[in-house]
């Protein structure tokens, strides 16, 4: 009697124990689940979380950043108050010829790039309906999605180039084109099939622009290739006095921070 009483009571122990060890678990995955999105969310505050106007991104990068320094990014073209662009001697573009007269910002980590890991830019959404049906792409992931227009509008990401190089470099990733001509002339910028290779001095700025991009906002991700890239421009083009005056101002007027630049300025001494 007694030994069938020390086995029920072992059974009923053993039952107790499964039974936390299964409460446990389930406590466990739940706790996983909820803190993947909670980690999600907590990065993308490293992100623009002020302006989802890509317009006025536009209009408050040349009011207050660029108003003082108003040269494109890969050609080094002045351009006017009024966005109109003075050509660089040499200059020639093959196509897009009207876009050659007036600067454009270009997104250095495109938008299609990471537009594609939105569900409204692959596959459309309920509200993205107009006189002509239904659509999908940048047209519908900007009505729909806050998340995407700030990334859209993210100051660190965006850069004055003349209209005909933003056109024909569109969504092409960088890589180095040993061999490959200038497609502009005087303009040391390097188009072939799907990729771009853009001249010398604008390659670290693009570096720290793309990493930071893939730091701040955890849904883009850059391929190993892009990635080993974007650390040897990053670590053979140092910052410049302009890169961290620019970076102080966005700084400011978006209220984040880029690291990757704001470390180095404060190593030579140039975040003031």
């Amino acid at each position: 009697m007694r030994a069938t009483a020390v086995r029920n009571a072992a059974k009923r122990l053993a039952a107790l124990l499964a039974c936390c060890l299964v409460a446990l678990a389930l406590s466990s995955c739940g706790d996983k689940d909820k803190a993947e999105p909670e980690a999600q969310k907590a990065a993308q505050q490293r992100g623009n979380t002020r302006e989802d106007s890509f317009q006025g991104a536009k209009r408050t990068l040349e009011r207050l950043v660029y108003h003082d320094h108003r040269i494109t990014l890969y050609c080094q073209a002045p351009y006017g108050e009024d966005g109109a662009v003075r050509l660089p001697e040499g200059f020639r573009a093959s196509r897009h010829q009207a876009r050659t007269k007036r600067i454009e910002w270009e997104h250095v980590v495109p938008a299609e790039n990471f537009g594609r890991t939105f569900p409204e830019w692959r596959d459309g959404n309920p509200d993205c309906q107009d006189r002509r049906g239904p659509f999908k792409g940048r047209k519908c992931a900007e009505r729909v999605n806050k998340e995407y227009r700030l990334m859209q509008a993210d100051l660190y990401n965006l850069y004055p180039a003349i209209g005909a190089v933003n056109a024909l470099r569109s969504n092409n990733n960088f890589a180095m084109l040993p061999g490959t001509p200038s497609a502009f002339g005087s303009c040391a910028m390097k188009i072939e099939g799907n990729k771009a290779e853009p001249p010398e001095h604008a390659r670290g700025t693009i570096a720290r622009s793309t990493k930071y991009m893939a730091w701040a906002y955890p849904r883009f991700k850059l391929s190993r290739q892009q990635e080993q890239l974007m650390d040897a421009w990053d670590a053979l083009h140092p910052v410049d006095q302009w890169e961290c005056i620019r970076a102080r101002r966005i700084e400011a007027i978006q209220g984040n921070e880029n690291p990757l630049v704001k470390g180095q300025c404060r190593e030579a001494g140039l975040w003031q």
